[in-house]
């Protein structure tokens, strides 16, 4: 019994790992960046985590069901482009460019669902295909073209002003993301959805022989990571203006480390939306902080690889030790 307990406080002890992680970051880069502890860098951080905080919301209920979403990233910039497209090209006005953004990624999210549910291709072989078609379709329609939204100081470009910043510099989309973690939240811990997500993760014919039509909820989830994906695409737009056709490949890494960075296990069944939050912000401390440094891409590239690699590892020792108990 005694020894039981130890564990178990040794798996709670592990959950404040990220949030320490967290900490100990500001702390280190604070005292050896160069201007780390200010307001531009902290509005910064606010910046880098935007897109990724509402992909990472997204895919950790698909993480939880044991599954991946590798189209997060292109899924994103499709559904931008396209935006882009019908605001450039196509003479729409900025709300319904915007809402276009988040359909296509909510129907590319659907085709997801539809592969992985009904169809049943491996979740990585699916998505990876979606990820791959979705970077040439946005390529196709836009016909390579750059797409631009509008800028501070136009008519059109107060969407920035609601999505990214005032002019006053008060960091909007920082309230955004805080409503979209609420809901989810609420989604994942107080509704049937959620728990039908836990389910399908832990035990998936255990889930469907109870009575839960896991193929319609595994469907939803997917759905949900595609409409969040949308989100952060708009995100993304108001935060740097500019979409480059073919792009996106890679950012995924970025919202799928920061999910196992907050403890959300790769096998499913047990994860945490505030982990995943803390998560984002242990990738945007580190983006900025090795910037503050005076340290390049590629660094903030090795130095996430490691630290995934160690969040994963933990993840293993803890269901290790959730099986001994």
């Amino acid at each position: 019994m005694d020894q039981n307990k130890g564990a178990k406080f040794e798996l709670e002890l592990q959950k404040l790992l990220a949030p320490s992680v967290l900490v100990l970051l500001y702390i280190f880069f604070s005292i050896f960046g160069t201007n780390f502890f200010s307001r531009n860098s902290l509005v910064n951080i606010l910046d880098a985590s935007y897109f990724i905080g509402f992909m990472a919301i997204g895919v950790t209920f698909v993480i939880i069901t044991g599954g991946i979403d590798l189209s997060l990233g292109t899924t994103m910039m499709c559904g931008a482009l396209l935006g882009g497209a019908a605001y450039n090209m196509w003479g729409w006005g900025i709300a319904e460019s915007l809402l276009l953004s988040v359909v296509v990624s909510t129907i590319i999210g659907a085709i997801n669902g539809i592969l992985v549910a009904y169809l049943k291709l491996p979740p990585f072989i699916a998505t990876l295909g979606t990820q791959m078609a979705g970077m040439g379709f946005g390529a196709i329609v836009t016909k390579v073209m750059t797409m631009r939204f509008p800028t501070y100081g136009t008519p059109d470009g107060r969407f920035k002003n609601i999505f990214y910043k005032t002019a006053s510099g008060f960091p909007v989309g920082a309230i955004w993301l805080a409503g979209a973690f609420i809901l989810a939240y609420i989604l994942l811990n107080k509704t049937r959805f959620g728990r039908y997500t836990f389910a399908i993760g832990s035990n998936l014919e255990a889930a469907r022989l109870s009575g839960i039509k896991t193929q319609r909820w595994l469907a939803l989830i997917y759905i949900l990571s595609g409409f969040f994906s949308g989100l952060a695409g708009i995100f993304y737009a108001a935060v740097y203006t500019t979409i480059i056709p073919s792009t996106g490949n890679g950012l995924e890494l970025l919202a799928i480390a920061g999910v196992v960075i907050g403890g959300t296990s790769m096998t499913g069944g047990v994860g945490s939306l505030s982990g995943t939050i803390i998560g984002v912000f242990v990738m945007s401390v580190l983006k900025q902080g090795l910037m503050s440094m005076g340290l390049q891409a590629h660094w903030q590239t090795f130095f996430t690889g490691i630290v995934v690699i160690g969040a994963v590892l933990l993840d293993n020792y803890r269901v290790a030790k959730a099986q001994r108990i």
